[in-house]
């Protein structure tokens, strides 16, 4: 498995493994809509980044990075087609992405989750993510947000 940078041409991927696992196990919101639809405005010009996950020349998952405000990066749209969980490409990807925020110096990495989603949440918390408190109306779905701390002085 390898990580790839996004490219406009895997567009029907972010939206598709993200639609599916939204649609599998909640609803997909307006905000969703929006932001798989519309990755380069909702992510890419905020100067954040999208990556995806290829294995024998198949992509196979996807996970963003979403400035939300100076210095804190959201984990978003991690996704991995239903064929190839429990794979450890949701590993890869959590892994990656605390990386990337590294890189991009990013002080805090933020997430939203749902606590019925217990494989997900021992990834996250297996990476050091620490439950933190939730704020109403970001995703009608979540029930649980998560930090990590990066960078730190």
């Amino acid at each position: 498995m390898k990580i790839i940078d996004y490219l406009p041409k895997y567009n029907f991927y972010f939206e598709k493994f993200n639609k599916a696992w939204l649609e599998e196990h909640f609803t997909v919101e307006p905000i969703d809509e929006w932001v798989l639809g519309n990755p380069k405005e909702a992510i890419l010009d905020l100067g954040g980044k999208i990556y995806f996950i290829e294995f024998k020349g198949k992509i196979i998952g996807t996970v963003a990075l979403k400035w939300v405000e100076p210095a804190v990066l959201e984990l978003t749209k991690m996704a991995v087609d239903k064929e190839f969980r429990g794979s450890g490409a949701g590993k890869l990807l959590c892994k990656t992405a605390i990386e990337k925020a590294i890189e991009l110096r990013a002080e805090k990495l933020i997430l939203y989750s749902q606590t019925s989603l217990e494989p997900a949440i021992a990834i996250y918390r297996k990476y050091g993510f620490e439950e933190c408190s939730l704020e109403k109306g970001k995703y009608a779905r979540a029930d649980i947000k998560m930090e990590l701390q990066l960078n730190k002085k």
